[in-house]
């Protein structure tokens, strides 16, 4: 999943009027009658098409053609609320630390000057 947010920029599915987010690149081999739907490629191809995670997993072949898929069941992009309760507490943790690392900084004196740098006195709750 990661590799797949790496990638995901300004792109789009090609399916109209669709503007979800791709997770899966389609091709075709038209000398074997084939689909292939694989991962998202990592630039655009002119003959490839971007599809999002409904449009892949609906995908059909023509009659007589052959769908071969080279990736997993597509999953959403968007983050599961166990996963933004998560990121929420390392951000809590993160912004202690950060406190913590202030509170211990050099005693700040009114106007003191420290080279081009100008301490200004710590505000308090």
């Amino acid at each position: 999943m990661a590799s797949v947010n790496a990638v995901m920029c300004q792109r789009n599915c090609e399916r109209q009027p669709c503007h979800g987010q791709p997770v899966a690149t389609l091709t075709f081999v038209y000398a074997d009658s084939t689909a292939v739907l694989g991962p998202l490629a990592v630039k655009e191809e002119p003959y490839a098409y971007d599809l999002c995670a409904k449009h892949a997993d609906r995908l059909k072949a023509p009659r007589g053609w052959e769908v071969i898929r080279l990736l997993p069941e597509t999953q959403p992009l968007h983050p599961s609320e166990e996963e933004i309760d998560a990121l929420a507490d390392q951000v809590r943790e993160r912004g202690r630390h950060v406190a913590n690392a202030r509170s211990m900084a050099w005693p700040v004196s009114s106007g003191a000057r420290y080279g081009h740098l100008r301490a200004l006195p710590t505000l308090k709750d």
